[in-house]
């Protein structure tokens, strides 16, 4: 069994399936052969993310994988045609496998129950282990979503740097390996000790970005080329409020968080009034509220061809002007590269250095 890649959702994944006596043959990480793949057997105006997640396939089925786990969805976005989509292209390469399709609630919910059963069949009888591995993937989903925020706020404020990065592996790979629910806060606590044992710089007030966009382009610094963790060097706090968690919890369990989507409409019927599909109504959400919370600056990231983003992208240089908040898109496929991102970010943070130094100039500071 395998599943799509998108930054450490593969810790909590193979954790669920391990637990329901399925085995699983993770997707390995991003390389230039993913890259290659996707690129040679996708559509050639398809986005980023379908182009990547169907090489994701093809290297595991490779690998052994028999069946294949993905989501789908609902909307404008074209998100909800990539699992039929991707499993005419791999069966027409010659590909043999199944196709497990989760669709969110309010979907088609046929081929939803038919994946479900393979899933959790054999242990309907046990409906205790079922509780016990959805417990403790959706804890190791909560922790590294925790460790994650720590990373990127302490990343900027620290002097060892390359040892903090190394402490956030070690304690991914610690995560990954545990099987015990009870000893999950003593790994996270781990991380937290180690990384506040790190000699701090004297850096006063750090600037602040926010990231917004499409969700796999935020999540999975293989495609990103590792945005948060180069704005982190340059000593940036990184904020963002998309995550594993809060998909899940907008998305598939959103009957118990309403106030997830009513916070998004709040923010952004202003300025976006209809639903364009993906996460562009979030996008306009999370800025206006970088504005109206002050963060000095804003990253969109967004696979080329996103028509979501695209959208949101629009309406961007309006509400930068509103709240006077430097917002920079990078849009990014194929043939975008570490060099040019970083070159962009670094401009980037230089004008924002500058503008917090106008500021404090005329405020007195």
């Amino acid at each position: 069994m395998t599943f799509p890649r998108m930054g450490q959702i593969d810790i909590p994944v193979q954790t669920l399936f391990t637990e329901l006596g399925h085995q699983v043959v993770p997707p390995p990480p991003v390389t230039k052969r993913t890259f290659d793949l996707g690129v040679k057997h996708a559509p050639e105006f398809a986005c980023l993310p379908f182009k990547m997640t169907l090489a994701n396939y093809i290297e595991a089925i490779e690998k052994g994988a028999e069946a294949v786990v993905t989501f789908g969805g609902a909307g404008p976005c074209r998100f909800g045609y990539f699992a039929q989509v991707q499993k005419g292209i791999l069966h027409d390469l010659g590909y043999d496998f199944e196709l497990l399709l989760l669709d969110p609630p309010g979907a088609e919910t046929r081929e939803l129950f038919r994946s479900l059963r393979f899933l959790f069949g054999k242990n309907l009888k046990q409906p205790g282990r079922i509780w016990r591995a959805l417990r403790l993937a959706w804890a190791k989903a909560v922790f590294l979503d925790r460790a994650n925020r720590l990373y990127r706020r302490l990343l900027p404020r620290v002097a060892q740097k390359k040892a903090a990065e190394m402490e956030y592996q070690k304690f991914l790979r610690v995560m990954a390996a545990e099987r015990d629910l009870h000893r999950l806060e003593l790994v996270y606590t781990a991380l937290a000790h180690n990384l506040d044992n790190l000699a701090r710089l004297e850096t006063g007030r750090v600037l602040r970005v926010k990231i917004v966009g499409e969700i796999y382009m935020i999540l999975e610094s293989g495609v990103n080329f590792h945005t948060e963790n180069i704005l982190g060097q340059m000593g940036v706090e990184v904020t963002r409020s998309v995550s594993m968690t809060h998909w899940v919890e907008a998305n598939l369990l959103k009957a118990l968080f309403p106030g997830h989507r009513r916070r998004t409409e709040l923010l952004s019927i202003p300025h976006l009034t209809s639903f364009v599909g993906g996460h562009g109504r979030e996008t306009i959400a999370e800025t206006v509220d970088a504005g109206t919370n002050r963060v000095d600056g804003v990253v969109q990231i967004l696979p080329f061809t996103c028509m979501p983003e695209l959208v949101a992208q629009s309406i961007l240089p309006d509400l930068s002007r509103r709240f006077n908040l430097p917002v920079l898109s990078l849009v990014l496929d194929e043939h975008s590269g570490a060099a040019g991102v970083t070159t962009r970010l670094e401009a980037f943070v230089d004008l924002l250095r500058e503008k917090r130094e106008k500021d404090e100039a005329k405020a007195g500071v």
